[in-house]
């Protein structure tokens, strides 16, 4: 157990064995990568001092070791650029598990009725299959054909993962697999928002399809489902019309604002329906790199597409007394508390103030009128309408006493 959670931690980190031991010789720890590499094989077990050094320089509290996963991920699907390199794979996958493993932990004890809605792999053959497998999770998910205002929390709604990895290379997009019966997908937190709905849609699509059969390759398939998802035919149909002869980029930016679906993924999606032929395909192409649109086209799409499902899930279970705050730091989960220090005088009377020896009393003084310092008040004398009360008053006084 102890040795399964030492790599998991490492692979977190994205460091080697090597680079670890080197890491705890620069504070006085002497150790060898080989000693290392038995600790985590579980050949031999590690000292006391080695946990709780290791633990400050993988950057996760002690007790991370001692924690017994419940659950394992069954990857199935990774998408990325060839030189996304090992250790950001394993890093990936290591962050995304011990995700994936809370979340399971809460949703069981927040909500033990419910179950994911996400249906069984259905056989894809080609394109037609994955379209109609499109369509009926829409229909499984009770989203008619609108438009996805926000997939990912769709998705979480139904009982999807959906776990962030910031990646500023690009080379990230995607990563799902199965964790019992949840399915957990990973995508790429430093995209835009409408990349995040495809890639998402794209992971999601590997999920409900068994391609094992099919005659396109898997990636292809996944691409068609995540466009048929994001707008199904007959929305295509009805914004683009049947046919076409040319498609104007100025349409093409107000469709990505309501569809949340990129321009250049229009365009492809116009082509697969055969609303425009394979030349007018090429031609949009051709121009979209003219002006420079293959990196950032120009318009955004201004949905929100962050998960939140974890985040609020652990705000509740802290808030019933579930779990603690101090257990949440251990994959680094945030937990909000509103402030509760308060300056000293605050809790006291003018008799405790009094009884304190002199020194103490100016000391609970001076950090009293250092914290007020720092607060805004109202200057009351502004208020006309307390002058003219007190005149009235004082004029009715003196013609009683007259």
């Amino acid at each position: 157990m102890i040795g399964a959670r030492l790599k998991q931690a490492r692979l977190l980190a994205g460091i080697t064995q090597r680079e670890l031991a080197r890491a705890l010789c620069d504070i006085g720890y002497k150790i060898t990568a080989a000693a290392i590499s038995k600790y985590e094989k579980e050949k031999s077990y590690p000292t006391a001092q080695f946990m709780l050094l290791a633990s400050s320089a993988l950057g996760v509290p002690g007790s991370y070791f001692l924690h017994q996963p419940e659950t394992d991920v069954q990857w199935t699907a990774f998408r990325k650029q060839s030189r996304f390199g090992k250790k950001k794979q394993e890093a990936v996958m290591a962050y995304a598990s011990d995700l994936a493993e809370l979340q399971i932990e809460l949703h069981s004890v927040l909500y033990p009725d419910a179950s994911p809605d996400l249906p069984e792999p259905a056989p894809a053959m080609d394109f037609n299959d994955a379209e109609e497998i499109a369509r009926q999770l829409r229909a499984v998910w009770n989203v008619g054909n609108r438009p996805l205002d926000n997939l990912v929390q769709t998705a979480e709604d139904r009982g999807v993962i959906v776990i962030g990895w910031d990646d500023e290379s690009g080379r990230f997009d995607g990563l799902s697999g199965w964790c019992g019966e949840y399915p957990v997908t990973v995508i790429n937190a430093n995209s835009s928002a409408d990349r995040k709905r495809f890639n998402l849609a794209h992971e999601i699509g590997h999920l409900v399809m068994d391609t094992t059969r099919a005659s396109v390759d898997d990636e292809s398939l996944a691409h068609r489902f995540a466009a048929a998802l994001l707008v199904p035919d007959e929305h295509a149909y009805h914004e683009l019309g049947r046919q076409r002869r040319h498609l104007d980029w100025g349409e093409l930016m107000m469709l990505k604002r309501k569809y949340g679906l990129s321009m250049a993924a229009w365009v492809r999606r116009a082509r697969d329906l055969k609303i425009i032929s394979e030349h007018c395909y090429e031609a949009l192409s051709i121009e979209r790199s003219k002006f420079g649109w293959r990196m950032r086209e120009p318009v955004e799409y201004l949905g929100d597409e962050e998960p939140l499902q974890l985040k609020q899930m652990v705000q509740r279970a802290v808030a019933e007394g579930l779990v603690s705050p101090d257990r949440m730091t251990r994959i680094g989960v945030d937990v909000w508390q509103p402030e509760t220090e308060q300056p000293e005088s605050e809790h006291l009377t003018v008799y405790d103030l009094l009884a304190m020896p002199e020194d103490e009393r100016k000391a609970v003084m001076e950090r009293a009128f250092e914290h007020a310092s720092k607060e805004d008040f109202e200057i009351f004398e502004a208020y006309e309408i307390y002058d003219d009360y007190y005149e009235e008053f004082d004029a009715e006084t003196e013609e009683i006493s007259n």
